[in-house]
């Protein structure tokens, strides 16, 4: 995590972020910046569905697409569509910490037995819907999951400033990734 880059005033926001809506994205949710109103979103996020995420933002402000682990591989043409007839171009691809994407292996049993209690799937075909489908979203470790889709992001949409951000859960902040050089 000493790869993150802290954001407790303006001036820390790198500067080709400031002045622009991944800017003011970090502006609302860490500094309290009074929300400004918009009639048409700035931005597109992506970020996980884990329901420990909240962002303070205006509405209007963003569209935001949530997908486990903030992978945006299966929401390629949602991602398109924000771009090409919502007009953002720029991406706030957020991932977080204590991600349940990650080691998705370790929850198979509870996977299973949970949608055979919630989901009234037989054993054996949760079994398989598990097997199936687990390996396409695990993401690994979470910071170099959402460097890399930043990346794979930039080489797709060229024209697109994608700024890859961690959400701490544990303090409710947003920070930028430092990036390899």
């Amino acid at each position: 995590m000493n790869n993150l880059i802290e954001i407790n005033k303006t001036s820390d926001i790198p500067s080709q972020y400031r002045r622009n809506p991944i800017g003011k994205l970090l502006e609302y949710h860490n500094l309290g910046k009074n929300f400004e109103k918009y009639s048409q979103a700035e931005l597109l996020v992506g970020m996980c569905m884990d329901s420990r995420k909240h962002l303070h933002i205006p509405d209007n402000f963003a569209f935001i697409i949530r997908s486990g682990g903030a992978n945006l591989r299966y929401s390629e043409f949602k991602v398109s569509y924000a771009i090409a007839v919502g007009g953002v171009s720029h991406i706030a691809l957020i991932g977080h910490n204590q991600c349940g994407m990650v080691n998705i292996e370790s929850r198979k049993d509870a996977f299973v037995k949970g949608l055979v209690k919630h989901g009234g799937w037989k054993k054996k075909e949760a079994h398989e819907h598990f097997i199936t489908f687990s390996m396409m979203f695990e993401i690994g470790n979470e910071t170099e999951f959402i460097l890399s889709e930043a990346k794979r992001l930039r080489l797709r949409y060229p024209k697109v400033m994608v700024a890859p951000m961690l959400y701490k859960v544990d303090d409710n902040r947003l920070y930028l990734m430092r990036e390899p050089k």
